[in-house]
């Protein structure tokens, strides 16, 4: 069942898998919120667990950075191991004055500079989009928690360091953040006829210069895993 990037056996995973990037807040995720929580893979240190989430069997295992590790990770999730809905947990830049440092963006679509949809031999440009039911019910849970959240496009870029300078022309064409892996993860689940989304908090904001520091994004957006977690619960009870 192992495959070159992952060593758990067939059940390991619930049918919901939460990814951060970062296998140290997949880590934090498992020993904060869930119950019985068990590490079943560390390949690269790309640690992934199972646990419960008030009685809700639920997986967590980190992405990395990028559209193609999120690319090879979701793929052998969706194709491998029965997993149904992936919720990307991550980080984002403000690109829209909307938008403040903490603030939940769930990315209703996923605009992109990159070339990733070509592999599917397409005759013309593929349009990422999150899950309906999926982006549906976290918006549901977040009302009921009281969280306010930004719903709408994401950029998924190739480039971290973009020196063409020009990410903010997509703020101007209404998108509210940048990111790297949202993109893929839903071409992902596209092609696999499963669900995605990902909810971001966002940390940086391209537009002011303000940045949170490294250890609340490792630690501290709380509220971010807790609507995911609710999301995951309230799909296995629909």
């Amino acid at each position: 069942m192992a495959t070159p990037h992952n060593e758990a056996k067939k059940g390991d995973f619930a049918r919901t898998v939460l990814m951060p990037g970062d296998p140290l807040r997949a880590k934090f995720v498992a020993e904060t919120y869930l119950e019985d929580a068990h590490l079943v893979n560390n390949v690269r240190g790309v640690q992934g667990y199972t646990g419960f989430w008030k009685g809700t069997r639920v997986s967590v295992m980190a992405s990395g950075m990028g559209m193609p590790a999120i690319g090879i990770y979701s793929h052998e999730l969706y194709h491998f191991y029965d997993v149904d809905n992936i919720i990307r947990v991550g980080s984002a830049g403000a690109i829209s004055p909307r938008l403040k440092l903490r603030d939940i963006v769930l990315a209703q679509g996923a605009c992109t500079d990159s070339g990733y949809a070509r592999q599917f031999g397409l005759p013309g440009t593929f349009a990422p989009i999150a899950d309906y039911r999926l982006l549906e019910t976290a918006v549901a849970q977040a009302r009921a928690m009281g969280v306010e959240m930004a719903v709408g496009n994401v950029l998924s870029s190739d480039a971290f360091y973009n020196h063409a300078g020009n990410t903010l022309r997509w703020g101007e064409m209404g998108v509210l953040a940048v990111e790297m892996e949202s993109a893929a993860l839903y071409c992902n689940a596209a092609e696999a006829g499963k669900r995605a989304l990902t909810i971001c908090t966002i940390s940086d904001s391209l537009l002011t210069g303000e940045d949170l520091g490294r250890e609340e994004r490792q630690t501290g957006f709380c509220r971010m895993m807790e609507l995911a977690l609710a999301t995951a619960a309230a799909m296995e009870e629909g």
